[in-house]
């Protein structure tokens, strides 16, 4: 009996242990957690209290260019102190400063604040003048129709691994709680979820409309007046701008740079090529590469009829080796609509293309200089084939279209960390959209001419 006790006292007392060692485990574990949370959110409060020397800040990037291109001239001390949404820049933002007079931050985050271009590096280097750090409210985003479109995770990560400076954002997606919600993003069109409901939206909240799609294909004439707060699109006068692409240079003084022993046109045997997906669009692309082909030798990939099927990938490998130029159509010209086709295809190949879709100024204002040819800057199709074949003849005129490479970079936008900055911006628009179609497609907002197509003969 004795020894029966004795074998229980001690079965309990291993279990106790167990217990202790268990809640020593995961106390540690939280201690460390909310330690490594809280250094995160007060990462930049404390670098910047603790900067005694400037000098300390200032990054040399030109050994980085010159290991990848060796054959460029770049002068000593160019680039310094990149901003944090560079790949190797370090410099990180301070609060924005406040006007004395009207104690208004002097930060030009808003299209009403800052007419005609993006506001994109401004927005990425924006921290509140009154932002707390890891004391600022926790501001909660709701992406309204789930989370598989997005690529990020629940929570907090998506703003502390991508080093946000303002991280007090967490992501949620039951859409039960939408009501308590901060922000609430809809993801590629909008359904109101209170309509139904006969429910009102609380006014505290900014609903986000995200949209990515051509204005030529796709309205907003269902949605109700003063439904949308701020708008997440393509387009440079929305209130977070997402573009297909993003260049930015490392100074903006520098924008080309030599190219020493680096002949773009090298081995490349063919003139012209072009990938399309959509075998009929209002633009009439196609027909125009047609008209084009018969001044100069062009190359269509893709399921149309007659045309040499290809996976886009393998096009790219083609392109890269073959080609000199590439018509990077898109499939409607709109204000701004500028797709991969000219980023991917187009800027991040060694190749020189030809765009179609967005205005001159679009270009202009999105892309490195003397980086493209528009078709708009030519009277005609065969206007252009005579400029390419001129081109096509000349290696150094071929090659000045070259000249910015190595002079910046394609940047990540972070639209989420900008998001987050912008939902903590004590001074944001009180705003919404009163008839957000009217907005998205006003007069003239897609181009359906074609001055290009030669009249049909007079019988």
């Amino acid at each position: 009996m004795n020894q029966r006790i004795h074998h229980l006292l001690k079965k309990l007392l291993i279990f106790i242990l167990f217990i202790i060692v268990i809640y020593s485990i995961f106390t540690v574990y939280y201690s460390i957690k909310d330690r490594f949370y809280s250094r995160k959110s007060y990462k930049y409060e404390k670098k910047i209290k603790t900067k005694t020397n400037n000098d300390e800040q200032i990054v040399e990037t030109v050994p980085a260019i010159l290991s990848k291109y060796p054959d460029r001239i770049i002068k000593p001390n160019t680039f310094k102190n990149l901003p944090w949404y560079f790949k190797d820049g370090l410099q990180e933002p301070n609060k924005a400063e406040v006007d004395p007079t009207t104690g208004v931050r002097i930060s030009r985050l808003w299209p009403e604040e800052k007419k005609g271009g993006d506001r994109i590096e401004e927005q990425l280097m924006f921290i509140p003048p009154n932002y707390q750090y890891e004391n600022a409210p926790m501001k909660k985003i709701l992406l309204y129709n789930g989370i598989s479109d997005w690529m990020v995770d629940i929570g907090q990560s998506e703003f502390l691994s991508n080093d946000c400076p303002v991280n007090r954002c967490t992501i949620l997606t039951k859409t039960k709680l939408i009501y308590s919600m901060d922000a609430v993003l809809f993801l590629g069109g909008f359904y109101d979820p209170l309509y139904e409901k006969l429910l009102k939206k609380n006014s505290k909240q900014i609903w986000i409309l995200v949209f990515l799609q051509s204005a030529y294909y796709w309205r907003f004439d269902d949605v109700r007046n003063d439904m949308i707060n701020w708008t997440a699109t393509y387009r440079h006068d929305s209130d977070i701008v997402i573009p297909y692409g993003r260049w930015a240079y490392f100074d903006p003084s520098v924008t080309q740079v030599e190219q020493l022993n680096m002949n773009y046109s090298l081995n490349k045997t063919k003139q012209v090529a072009m990938i399309v997906s959509n075998c009929n669009t209002d633009n009439k692309r196609l027909l125009y590469a047609k008209e084009l082909s018969k001044y100069i030798s062009v190359d269509v990939y893709g399921p149309c009829e007659g045309y040499t099927k290809c996976r886009y990938d393998n096009f790219l490998q083609i392109l890269d080796q073959d080609y000199k130029f590439y018509l990077a159509f898109e499939s409607s010209n709109c204000i701004d609509y500028v797709t991969e086709k000219f980023f991917i295809g187009g800027l991040q190949h060694n190749v020189l293309p030809v765009v179609m879709g967005g205005r001159r100024e679009d270009y202009e204002r999105m892309a490195p200089r003397r980086s493209y040819l528009h078709v708009d800057d030519y009277e005609s199709p065969i206007q252009l084939a005579e400029y390419l074949k001129q081109l096509d003849a000349n290696d150094d005129l071929y090659n000045e279209y070259f000249r910015w490479k190595g002079t910046g970079e394609f940047i990540d936008t972070k639209f989420f960390c900008r998001l987050c900055a912008l939902l903590h911006d004590d001074d944001a628009p009180i705003k919404h959209y009163r008839d957000l179609d009217r907005w998205w497609r006003p007069p003239n907002v897609c181009d359906h001419s074609t001055k290009w197509l030669k009249p049909p003969p007079v019988e």
